[in-house]
């Protein structure tokens, strides 16, 4: 999965990474101090080693005045003067960027394909509360305040997954200055939402389906979004023809996402495999029954989408060519997590 228009920091945890014994500390207060690691070592600015400091410079680092030793967050809040202290450090827009690649290898650490479909439907109920007639909803990390609701039925689980790469990520998202011992500032907390992308992404990638790149940026919402606004599973075609196109989402968008249910418990193949079953299954027999009673395999809705025509041409299709389901499935994704959503400013 590709990360886009993500400046990077590159820096985690000391900059000085030859140097094992250098942690740094953020104080919970409103001050930062410089940190030292528990063996009392300090970094120079001449070189990457350590030395033992004296009882008294130990004293003096913790309670000295200010102007040496003890700083307010806002002093450090010009980053133009960061490239002057960290000359190997890539800054770009510092203050309001998280490196990309902290947010992928921490996804990547908690995900495995047995929780793949949970998180892709994570996204996919995050984003699917878009409505173009007001603009509300969208991707923005309401999700967790709406887990209750009985379409979120064990989404919970997904989101205490992705709650411990969050804590990794804000962990280390951090800038290192080492002139003459350590100073951290913690410029930006992951957001819910983008997590939440890059996770589905993830999800359809590591289960073999396309690498989809994913923007990063967005804003978190404070409060739940409005209920209603994702299908009904008794919905039939026209009606969820007419409720993605209030999403402005067509009717070829919407059959390509449907295929998502190729990956998890609906029966639609191999749950751990991203491919075009999903379609294939849909066009075998037999069906639903007329009572409208859930098939054994998927839901009503997805059943009822052969029941249209146009739906029909485009899962016929999809059955036929899985390159053009993987190509328009990247496509479709990409604007399901992006439309509606708040971005941070350039």
């Amino acid at each position: 999965m590709e990360l886009t228009n993500v400046p990077h920091i590159a820096a985690s945890s000391c900059f000085f990474s030859s140097c094992s014994r250098c942690t740094c500390r953020v104080r919970r207060s409103g001050k930062t101090r410089i940190g030292a690691s528990a063996a009392g070592s300090r970094c120079s600015s001449a070189d990457s080693t350590c030395s033992e400091p004296t009882e008294q410079q130990n004293a003096d680092f913790f309670s000295g005045p200010r102007s040496s030793l003890c700083y307010r967050r806002r002093d450090f809040a010009s980053v133009a003067l960061l490239p002057f202290i960290l000359p190997h450090v890539k800054l770009a827009s510092a203050a309001e960027s998280i490196d990309g690649s902290i947010i992928q290898n921490s996804v990547r650490n908690v995900l495995s394909k047995v929780k793949a479909a949970g998180m892709l439907r994570l996204a996919f109920h995050d984003a699917g509360t878009f409505d173009i007639a007001d603009k509300s909803g969208g991707m923005n990390g309401s999700i967790i305040y709406e887990v209750d609701r009985p379409e979120n039925t064990g989404l919970n689980k997904s989101i205490k997954v992705l709650g411990k790469a969050k804590e990794v990520i804000d962990r280390v998202q951090q800038v290192v200055m080492c002139p003459q011992a350590i100073y951290t500032v913690t410029l930006l907390t992951v957001s819910w939402a983008d997590l939440i992308a890059v996770a589905g992404a993830e999800s359809v990638a590591l289960c073999g389906g396309p690498e989809i790149p994913v923007r990063l940026g967005r804003l978190d919402s404070s409060s739940a979004d409005p209920a209603g606004k994702l299908p009904e599973e008794t919905l039939d075609a026209t009606a969820l023809k007419t409720l993605f196109s209030k999403k402005g989402f067509s009717t070829q968008e919407m059959v390509v996402l449907s295929g998502a249910h190729t990956i998890g418990g609906k029966g639609f193949g191999n749950p751990n495999v991203f491919d075009n079953s999903y379609f294939k299954v849909l066009l075998e027999k037999p069906q639903p029954s007329s009572s409208g009673m859930p098939a054994m395999v998927g839901l009503r809705t997805d059943w009822a989408l052969t029941e249209d025509d146009e739906c029909l041409r485009w899962i016929n299709l999809y059955a036929q060519d899985q390159a053009k389901f993987f190509a328009d499935f990247k496509d479709a994704y990409s604007k399901l997590v992006n439309t509606g959503a708040s971005w941070r400013s350039a």
